[in-house]
C-alpha cells in the first residue's frame, strides 16, 4: 500500500468497541476541527469496502453546491430535496 502524499493522511488504526464506537485519533480531530457534540456523516462504498467520515455541515454545504448546478436547483437546500424525496416515496 502506498503512503498518502500531500493533503492525504493516514492516522493509524482504531478498535471498534462493543457498542460499535470508535475513537477518532486526536491528530485527525484537530486537523478537521472535530469537537465534542459535532454531527458527523458516515458514508460507505460497498464496492470499495470502505467508510468515510465527514462533518455534517460540510456534507450539507457540498450537497447544496452540487444541487445549485443541477437543472432547477438554483435555490434548493438539502432539507428541501430530502423532503421532496420522502414525499415521492409515500
Amino acid at each position: 500500500m502506498d503512503i498518502p502524499q500531500g493533503k492525504k493522511h493516514m492516522f493509524g488504526t482504531v478498535k471498534v468497541g462493543e457498542k460499535g464506537q470508535i475513537v477518532i485519533p486526536k491528530e485527525a480531530r484537530e486537523l478537521f476541527s472535530i469537537k465534542p457534540g459535532d454531527q458527523l456523516m458516515i458514508l460507505g462504498d460497498e464496492d470499495e469496502h470502505g467508510l468515510a467520515i465527514i462533518k455534517n455541515e460540510v456534507f450539507v454545504e457540498i450537497w447544496e453546491r452540487m444541487a445549485r448546478l443541477a437543472p432547477g436547483g438554483a435555490n434548493k437546500k438539502l432539507s428541501d430535496i430530502l423532503t421532496e424525496d420522502n414525499n415521492e416515496r409515500d
